[in-house]
């Protein structure tokens, strides 16, 4: 069995459909599509925004870097000439003592040589009077002879 359509029933159907349609549209479908782009363009704007933040950020972190390493090169420099300037220190009080002890050896030498020479001539002189007193006594008579003063001095 067929039943044939009723045309006007369909015709309030389609019309009825494009009503609701409208509506919906007007109400719920552009305002909800609205609302997704408008989310969409704030992502991408917030995704822009991060990107642009990231770059700064390590633009601030290659410029600190270098201020760090300059910094530490600076350091370094700063170090090194003190460094220098301890052992040019050190190395002029090493001289300094060097020259000071090359002096105090050859003053004490030559005191030393002096004493030396002054206890050579007395032993000298010992020895003189020490030989003249054992010719005195060995000869059991005093010496009378030329540059000699007796066997005293």
């Amino acid at each position: 069995m067929h039943i044939p359509p009723d045309w006007g029933t369909f015709a309030l159907l389609i019309v009825s459909f494009l009503i609701f349609w409208f509506i919906f549209s007007r109400v719920f479908f552009r305002p909800f599509l609205n609302l997704l782009s408008e989310r969409e363009r704030r992502f991408k704007t917030l995704s822009e925004q991060t990107e642009q933040l990231i770059k700064e950020a390590k633009a601030t972190e290659r410029e600190r870097e270098r201020h760090l390493a300059a910094a530490r090169h600076e350091a370094q420099q700063k170090r090194d000439a003190v460094r220098r300037e301890a052992e040019n220190e050190a190395a002029r009080i090493l001289e300094e003592a060097k020259t000071e002890s090359r002096a105090t050896l050859e003053r004490v030498t030559a005191q030393i040589e002096s004493e030396i020479k002054s206890a050579q001539l007395e032993l000298e002189k010992m020895s003189q009077n020490l030989a003249a007193q054992l010719a005195e006594q060995v000869l059991q008579r005093p010496l009378n002879g030329p540059g000699h003063n007796g066997g005293r001095s």
